[in-house]
């Protein structure tokens, strides 16, 4: 069974993040969505979620800088974040120079997200480990 947990989304794709906002709280998750990285930060900042999944494409502030932004924060600098990108290019290191938990690749199936944001919860963030990736 999931680990419960609050989630801040963060999706510019309003398709997209109305699905994931929709399987997140099948799951039984909580969950905060935001439009934008920017915006994702407020609600992360006033909600201390228990993990963070973005988008990195996003106006106004970047998933990566959302990422970056969180591990600089010593209230915020332990929460998961899981990155989800579709233009990512192999050897990107911006998704680790961050220091994301984990990466999810677009499209994905509803089933890796739940999984990688299960398997983030487990794992929780640890400094210095590279980001895993979900299938």
């Amino acid at each position: 069974m999931a680990e419960l947990a609050s989630v801040v989304l963060a999706e510019d794709d309003d398709d997209i993040r109305e699905i994931a906002v929709r399987v997140l709280r099948r799951a039984g998750h909580t969950v905060a969505s935001a439009a934008d990285g920017a915006e994702a930060l407020r609600l992360a900042h006033r909600s201390r979620p228990d993990i963070v999944v973005s988008d990195i494409d996003m106006p106004l502030m970047s998933g990566v800088d959302l990422c970056a932004a969180i591990r600089a924060d010593p209230g915020l600098r332990d929460v998961p974040v899981v990155l989800v990108s579709g233009s990512l290019m192999p050897g990107d290191e911006r998704p680790e120079q961050a220091h994301a938990t984990a990466m999810v690749v677009k499209p994905f199936v509803i089933a890796d997200l739940l999984a990688c944001v299960d398997k983030a919860l487990q794992c929780g963030h640890e400094d210095g480990r590279p980001p895993f990736a979900c299938p």
